[in-house]
Protein backbone atom coordinates (compact mmCIF):
# COMPACT_ATOMS: atom_id res chain seq x y z
CA UNK A 1 0.00 0.00 0.00
CA UNK A 2 1.32 3.35 -0.92
CA UNK A 3 1.62 6.25 2.08
CA UNK A 4 -1.41 7.66 2.98
CA UNK A 5 -1.34 11.62 2.91
CA UNK A 6 -3.80 13.19 5.67
CA UNK A 7 -4.42 16.51 5.75
CA UNK A 8 -5.86 18.05 9.21
CA UNK A 9 -7.28 21.26 9.18
CA UNK A 10 -7.86 23.10 12.52
CA UNK A 11 -5.71 22.08 14.91
CA UNK A 12 -6.73 24.15 17.77
CA UNK A 13 -7.58 22.25 20.89
CA UNK A 14 -9.85 19.28 19.54
CA UNK A 15 -7.67 19.16 16.43
CA UNK A 16 -4.76 19.47 18.46
CA UNK A 17 -5.25 16.27 20.39
CA UNK A 18 -5.94 14.55 17.20
CA UNK A 19 -2.61 15.71 16.04
CA UNK A 20 -0.53 14.43 18.49
CA UNK A 21 -2.47 10.82 18.12
CA UNK A 22 -1.75 10.66 14.85
CA UNK A 23 1.79 11.84 14.56
CA UNK A 24 2.50 8.39 17.19
CA UNK A 25 0.97 5.96 15.24
CA UNK A 26 2.93 3.42 13.62
CA UNK A 27 3.75 3.33 10.02
CA UNK A 28 5.18 6.44 7.96
CA UNK A 29 2.09 8.76 6.77
CA UNK A 30 2.55 12.48 5.32
CA UNK A 31 0.61 14.73 7.36
CA UNK A 32 -0.55 18.35 5.83
CA UNK A 33 -1.58 20.84 9.01
CA UNK A 34 -3.56 23.71 8.01
CA UNK A 35 -5.10 26.71 10.36
CA UNK A 36 -6.27 30.34 9.86
CA UNK A 37 -3.65 30.87 12.75
CA UNK A 38 -0.13 31.10 11.00
CA UNK A 39 2.18 31.56 14.07
CA UNK A 40 -0.35 28.98 16.08
CA UNK A 41 -0.42 25.93 13.57
CA UNK A 42 3.29 26.34 12.91
CA UNK A 43 4.30 25.91 16.66
CA UNK A 44 1.59 22.96 17.41
CA UNK A 45 3.04 21.05 14.02
CA UNK A 46 6.46 21.41 15.28
CA UNK A 47 5.54 20.22 19.28
CA UNK A 48 4.00 17.66 17.37
CA UNK A 49 6.97 16.31 15.61
CA UNK A 50 8.96 17.26 18.30
CA UNK A 51 6.64 14.81 20.67
CA UNK A 52 6.51 11.91 18.02
CA UNK A 53 10.42 11.87 18.23
CA UNK A 54 10.54 11.59 22.14
CA UNK A 55 8.50 8.27 21.23
CA UNK A 56 10.87 7.17 17.90
CA UNK A 57 7.84 7.81 15.52
CA UNK A 58 8.67 10.41 12.45
CA UNK A 59 6.01 11.07 10.52
CA UNK A 60 6.05 13.87 7.78
CA UNK A 61 4.63 16.69 9.34
CA UNK A 62 4.34 19.91 6.77
CA UNK A 63 2.07 23.13 8.16
CA UNK A 64 0.59 25.68 5.54
CA UNK A 65 -2.22 28.46 6.07
CA UNK A 66 -5.31 28.34 4.82
CA UNK A 67 -8.51 30.51 4.95
CA UNK A 68 -11.80 28.64 4.63
CA UNK A 69 -13.89 31.86 3.90
CA UNK A 70 -12.00 31.74 -0.49
CA UNK A 71 -13.00 28.71 -1.70
CA UNK A 72 -10.85 29.08 -4.64
CA UNK A 73 -7.67 29.25 -2.30
CA UNK A 74 -8.78 26.44 -0.55
CA UNK A 75 -9.69 24.24 -3.56
CA UNK A 76 -6.03 24.96 -4.99
CA UNK A 77 -4.16 24.33 -1.52
CA UNK A 78 -6.15 20.98 -1.43
CA UNK A 79 -5.32 20.17 -5.12
CA UNK A 80 -1.64 20.82 -4.28
CA UNK A 81 -1.42 18.61 -1.64
CA UNK A 82 -3.79 15.85 -3.18
CA UNK A 83 -4.84 14.53 0.22
CA UNK A 84 -6.19 10.65 0.72
CA UNK A 85 -8.69 11.94 3.99
CA UNK A 86 -9.21 15.63 4.71
CA UNK A 87 -10.01 15.91 8.73
CA UNK A 88 -11.56 18.87 9.70
CA UNK A 89 -11.84 20.27 12.90
CA UNK A 90 -13.14 23.98 12.37
CA UNK A 91 -16.01 25.64 13.95
CA UNK A 92 -16.62 29.10 14.01
CA UNK A 93 -17.87 28.60 18.28
CA UNK A 94 -16.67 25.17 19.77
CA UNK A 95 -19.04 24.09 21.53
CA UNK A 96 -18.14 24.12 25.27
CA UNK A 97 -17.86 28.00 24.92
CA UNK A 98 -20.90 28.25 26.24
CA UNK A 99 -20.33 26.64 29.05
CA UNK A 100 -17.82 29.51 30.33
CA UNK A 101 -20.65 31.32 31.61
CA UNK A 102 -22.31 30.96 34.93
CA UNK A 103 -23.50 27.73 35.79
CA UNK A 104 -26.85 29.09 36.30
CA UNK A 105 -26.71 31.01 33.13
CA UNK A 106 -25.42 28.24 31.04
CA UNK A 107 -28.09 25.95 32.47
CA UNK A 108 -30.70 27.60 31.64
CA UNK A 109 -29.52 28.77 28.07
CA UNK A 110 -28.48 24.93 27.40
CA UNK A 111 -32.36 23.94 27.69
CA UNK A 112 -31.94 25.25 24.32
CA UNK A 113 -29.25 22.22 23.22
CA UNK A 114 -27.43 21.97 20.42
CA UNK A 115 -29.50 22.51 17.40
CA UNK A 116 -29.55 26.48 17.69
CA UNK A 117 -26.47 26.65 17.18
CA UNK A 118 -25.90 25.07 14.06
CA UNK A 119 -24.78 28.35 11.67
CA UNK A 120 -21.47 27.95 14.03
CA UNK A 121 -20.41 24.92 12.94
CA UNK A 122 -22.07 24.28 9.61
CA UNK A 123 -20.19 27.57 8.09
CA UNK A 124 -16.98 26.67 7.08
CA UNK A 125 -17.98 22.74 6.71
CA UNK A 126 -19.90 24.20 3.78
CA UNK A 127 -16.84 26.25 2.33
CA UNK A 128 -15.29 23.67 2.53
CA UNK A 129 -16.98 20.81 1.07
CA UNK A 130 -17.52 23.33 -2.02
CA UNK A 131 -13.88 23.92 -2.24
CA UNK A 132 -13.58 19.60 -2.40
CA UNK A 133 -16.07 19.62 -4.68
CA UNK A 134 -14.18 21.75 -7.18
CA UNK A 135 -10.65 20.21 -7.06
CA UNK A 136 -12.67 17.15 -8.77
CA UNK A 137 -10.67 14.79 -6.63
CA UNK A 138 -11.87 11.71 -4.88
CA UNK A 139 -11.16 12.99 -1.14
CA UNK A 140 -13.17 11.95 2.39
CA UNK A 141 -13.69 13.99 4.71
CA UNK A 142 -13.82 13.27 8.74
CA UNK A 143 -15.76 16.61 10.00
CA UNK A 144 -16.14 17.15 13.61
CA UNK A 145 -18.25 19.71 13.49
CA UNK A 146 -22.02 19.06 14.89
CA UNK A 147 -22.04 16.40 11.86
CA UNK A 148 -25.44 14.87 13.31
CA UNK A 149 -26.83 17.88 11.62
CA UNK A 150 -24.34 19.36 9.23
CA UNK A 151 -24.10 16.20 7.23
CA UNK A 152 -27.56 15.52 6.11
CA UNK A 153 -28.04 19.44 5.63
CA UNK A 154 -24.88 19.28 2.92
CA UNK A 155 -25.86 15.77 1.69
CA UNK A 156 -29.13 17.63 0.24
CA UNK A 157 -27.04 19.42 -1.81
CA UNK A 158 -24.81 16.46 -2.72
CA UNK A 159 -21.62 17.89 -0.19
CA UNK A 160 -21.99 15.74 2.57
CA UNK A 161 -18.69 15.13 4.30
CA UNK A 162 -17.39 11.39 4.08
CA UNK A 163 -18.06 10.78 8.00
CA UNK A 164 -18.34 12.31 11.49
CA UNK A 165 -16.92 11.77 15.01
CA UNK A 166 -17.22 11.65 18.52
CA UNK A 167 -21.23 11.92 19.49
CA UNK A 168 -22.78 8.82 18.93
CA UNK A 169 -18.96 7.41 19.87
CA UNK A 170 -18.23 8.39 23.05
CA UNK A 171 -20.71 6.93 25.39
CA UNK A 172 -19.38 3.63 23.55
CA UNK A 173 -16.77 2.46 25.93
CA UNK A 174 -18.61 3.52 29.15
CA UNK A 175 -21.83 2.64 28.20
CA UNK A 176 -19.61 -1.51 27.42
CA UNK A 177 -17.71 -1.02 30.67
CA UNK A 178 -21.23 -0.77 32.61
CA UNK A 179 -22.43 -3.70 31.05
CA UNK A 180 -19.23 -5.55 30.91
CA UNK A 181 -19.36 -5.25 34.83
CA UNK A 182 -23.08 -6.57 35.19
CA UNK A 183 -22.10 -9.54 33.07
CA UNK A 184 -18.57 -10.65 34.88
CA UNK A 185 -16.78 -9.90 32.02
CA UNK A 186 -14.03 -7.80 30.34
CA UNK A 187 -15.07 -4.74 28.13
CA UNK A 188 -13.43 -5.96 25.69
CA UNK A 189 -15.47 -9.48 25.03
CA UNK A 190 -18.80 -6.98 25.10
CA UNK A 191 -19.85 -5.42 22.08
CA UNK A 192 -22.55 -3.02 21.06
CA UNK A 193 -24.76 -2.08 18.32
CA UNK A 194 -25.68 1.76 18.94
CA UNK A 195 -27.77 3.96 16.67
CA UNK A 196 -28.56 7.63 18.40
CA UNK A 197 -28.60 11.34 18.16
CA UNK A 198 -26.12 13.77 19.74
CA UNK A 199 -28.70 14.17 21.84
CA UNK A 200 -28.59 10.91 23.41
CA UNK A 201 -25.11 10.99 23.50
CA UNK A 202 -24.51 14.02 25.47
CA UNK A 203 -27.35 13.48 27.81
CA UNK A 204 -26.23 9.97 29.07
CA UNK A 205 -23.27 10.58 30.76
CA UNK A 206 -23.95 13.89 32.40
CA UNK A 207 -27.64 12.58 33.61
CA UNK A 208 -27.19 8.78 33.52
CA UNK A 209 -30.88 8.36 31.22
CA UNK A 210 -31.65 9.26 27.66
CA UNK A 211 -33.83 12.32 28.50
CA UNK A 212 -36.80 10.32 26.62
CA UNK A 213 -35.22 10.62 23.49
CA UNK A 214 -35.23 7.33 21.05
CA UNK A 215 -32.57 4.95 20.71
CA UNK A 216 -31.52 1.12 19.49
CA UNK A 217 -28.82 -0.85 21.16
CA UNK A 218 -28.24 -4.26 21.08
CA UNK A 219 -25.66 -6.35 23.35
CA UNK A 220 -23.33 -9.17 21.97
CA UNK A 221 -20.75 -11.58 23.62
CA UNK A 222 -18.94 -13.84 21.59
CA UNK A 223 -21.81 -13.16 18.77
CA UNK A 224 -24.84 -14.01 20.81
CA UNK A 225 -27.36 -11.35 21.70
CA UNK A 226 -26.96 -10.80 25.32
CA UNK A 227 -29.96 -7.58 25.36
CA UNK A 228 -32.36 -9.39 27.65
CA UNK A 229 -29.53 -10.40 30.41
CA UNK A 230 -28.78 -7.05 30.77
CA UNK A 231 -30.26 -3.66 32.42
CA UNK A 232 -29.36 -1.07 30.13
CA UNK A 233 -31.37 1.08 32.39
CA UNK A 234 -28.67 0.16 34.87
CA UNK A 235 -25.71 0.83 32.49
CA UNK A 236 -26.61 3.91 31.68
CA UNK A 237 -27.11 5.55 35.23
CA UNK A 238 -23.90 4.11 35.91
CA UNK A 239 -22.27 6.04 33.00
CA UNK A 240 -22.27 9.69 35.83
CA UNK A 241 -21.19 6.96 38.96
CA UNK A 242 -19.33 4.14 38.24
CA UNK A 243 -17.84 5.04 34.45
CA UNK A 244 -17.51 9.21 35.53
CA UNK A 245 -15.00 10.97 33.61
CA UNK A 246 -13.98 14.41 33.18
CA UNK A 247 -16.21 16.09 30.79
CA UNK A 248 -16.14 19.61 28.56
CA UNK A 249 -12.75 20.85 27.22
CA UNK A 250 -11.08 18.12 29.96
CA UNK A 251 -13.05 15.26 28.07
CA UNK A 252 -11.66 16.16 24.85
CA UNK A 253 -9.42 13.43 24.30
CA UNK A 254 -12.53 10.88 24.04
CA UNK A 255 -13.82 12.56 21.28
CA UNK A 256 -10.16 12.90 19.56
CA UNK A 257 -9.59 9.13 19.77
CA UNK A 258 -12.74 8.77 18.04
CA UNK A 259 -11.65 11.35 15.24
CA UNK A 260 -7.67 9.63 15.47
CA UNK A 261 -9.44 5.95 14.83
CA UNK A 262 -11.88 7.20 11.97
CA UNK A 263 -9.14 9.14 10.21
CA UNK A 264 -6.41 5.94 10.53
CA UNK A 265 -9.35 3.48 9.55
CA UNK A 266 -9.80 5.43 6.37
CA UNK A 267 -6.36 6.25 5.52
CA UNK A 268 -4.63 2.33 6.25
CA UNK A 269 -8.19 0.90 4.65
CA UNK A 270 -8.86 -1.21 7.91
CA UNK A 271 -12.45 -2.01 8.12
CA UNK A 272 -12.54 -1.38 11.70
CA UNK A 273 -15.92 -1.64 13.18
CA UNK A 274 -16.93 1.74 15.17
CA UNK A 275 -19.60 4.34 15.80
CA UNK A 276 -20.01 7.46 14.12
CA UNK A 277 -22.01 10.10 12.75
CA UNK A 278 -23.20 10.85 9.52
CA UNK A 279 -22.01 8.15 7.51
CA UNK A 280 -22.55 9.20 4.08
CA UNK A 281 -24.67 12.50 5.64
CA UNK A 282 -27.02 9.90 7.17
CA UNK A 283 -28.96 12.26 10.26
CA UNK A 284 -27.84 10.50 13.72
CA UNK A 285 -25.10 8.26 14.36
CA UNK A 286 -24.35 4.40 13.45
CA UNK A 287 -22.15 1.47 14.25
CA UNK A 288 -20.33 1.69 11.28
CA UNK A 289 -17.26 -0.63 9.53
CA UNK A 290 -14.95 2.02 8.06
CA UNK A 291 -12.72 1.85 5.34
CA UNK A 292 -11.21 3.56 2.55
CA UNK A 293 -14.54 4.79 1.44
CA UNK A 294 -15.65 5.67 4.34
CA UNK A 295 -18.57 4.07 7.10
CA UNK A 296 -20.43 1.64 5.47
CA UNK A 297 -23.71 1.25 8.42
CA UNK A 298 -23.25 -2.09 10.10
CA UNK A 299 -26.64 -3.11 11.92
CA UNK A 300 -28.42 -6.04 13.23
CA UNK A 301 -31.33 -7.78 11.45
CA UNK A 302 -33.98 -6.63 13.87
CA UNK A 303 -33.61 -3.23 12.76
CA UNK A 304 -33.68 -1.71 9.63
CA UNK A 305 -31.68 0.97 8.18
CA UNK A 306 -35.14 3.47 7.54
CA UNK A 307 -35.87 2.32 11.60
CA UNK A 308 -32.65 3.78 12.76
CA UNK A 309 -32.76 6.91 10.74
CA UNK A 310 -36.41 7.31 11.76
CA UNK A 311 -34.67 7.02 15.33
CA UNK A 312 -32.10 9.62 14.32
CA UNK A 313 -34.68 12.56 13.04
CA UNK A 314 -36.58 12.20 16.21
CA UNK A 315 -33.62 12.56 18.27
CA UNK A 316 -32.76 15.19 16.44
CA UNK A 317 -36.04 17.51 17.76
CA UNK A 318 -34.87 16.88 21.28
CA UNK A 319 -31.61 18.65 19.75
CA UNK A 320 -33.78 21.69 18.86
CA UNK A 321 -34.15 21.02 15.28
CA UNK A 322 -37.54 19.97 14.50
CA UNK A 323 -37.21 18.81 10.65
CA UNK A 324 -34.76 19.42 7.28
CA UNK A 325 -36.25 19.65 4.07
CA UNK A 326 -34.69 18.78 0.65
CA UNK A 327 -32.99 21.86 0.09
CA UNK A 328 -31.43 21.70 3.33
CA UNK A 329 -33.22 24.38 5.18
CA UNK A 330 -33.31 23.58 8.86
CA UNK A 331 -36.33 24.19 10.93
CA UNK A 332 -35.95 25.27 14.61
CA UNK A 333 -37.81 23.53 17.24
CA UNK A 334 -39.82 26.48 18.65
CA UNK A 335 -38.49 25.42 22.36
CA UNK A 336 -35.44 25.67 21.25
CA UNK A 337 -35.48 28.64 19.26
CA UNK A 338 -37.65 30.37 22.21
CA UNK A 339 -34.98 30.38 24.65
CA UNK A 340 -32.03 31.38 22.10
CA UNK A 341 -34.32 34.29 21.37
CA UNK A 342 -35.60 35.48 24.71
CA UNK A 343 -31.65 35.55 26.42
CA UNK A 344 -29.66 36.37 24.05
CA UNK A 345 -31.88 38.16 21.45
CA UNK A 346 -31.34 36.28 18.36
CA UNK A 347 -34.60 35.04 16.98
CA UNK A 348 -34.68 32.30 14.30
CA UNK A 349 -37.26 29.97 13.43
CA UNK A 350 -35.86 28.45 9.87
CA UNK A 351 -32.40 29.12 8.42
CA UNK A 352 -31.54 27.97 4.88
CA UNK A 353 -28.12 26.75 3.39
CA UNK A 354 -27.30 29.83 1.95
CA UNK A 355 -27.83 31.84 4.91
CA UNK A 356 -25.80 29.84 7.27
CA UNK A 357 -23.09 32.29 7.01
CA UNK A 358 -24.85 35.93 8.04
CA UNK A 359 -26.69 33.74 10.49
CA UNK A 360 -23.34 32.98 11.81
CA UNK A 361 -22.19 36.31 11.70
CA UNK A 362 -25.26 37.87 13.88
CA UNK A 363 -25.29 34.81 16.62
CA UNK A 364 -21.53 35.27 16.96
CA UNK A 365 -22.51 38.95 17.90
CA UNK A 366 -25.72 38.75 19.72
CA UNK A 367 -23.70 35.71 21.80
CA UNK A 368 -21.19 37.73 22.28
CA UNK A 369 -22.54 40.86 23.49
CA UNK A 370 -24.72 38.56 25.84
CA UNK A 371 -21.81 37.29 27.61
CA UNK A 372 -20.08 40.49 28.23
CA UNK A 373 -22.40 41.39 30.67
CA UNK A 374 -20.41 38.39 33.03
CA UNK A 375 -17.27 39.03 33.08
Amino acid sequence: MSRSTIMMIGIGDLGGHVLEMLAREPGTRRIITADVNEEWGYRKTNIAAFGAAQLGYYPQLEFTKINLYNIEETAELIAKYKPDVIYSAVSLQSWWVINTLPKEVFDKLDLARFGPWLPMHLTLVYKLMQAVKQTGLDIKVVNSAFPDAVGPILSKVGLAPTIGIGNVANPVPPIRTALAYQLGLPMKDVTIYFACQHYVSHYIPRFGTAGGAPYYIKVVVDGEDVTKQVSIDQAFADLPVRCRRPGGREGQILTASSAAGIVMAIAEDTGDFMHAPAPGGLPGGYPVRVNRQGGKVTIPSDITLEEAIRINEEGQRFDGIDRIDEEGTTYYADFAADIVRDMIGYDSRVMKLEDAEECSKELNAKFHAFAAQFK
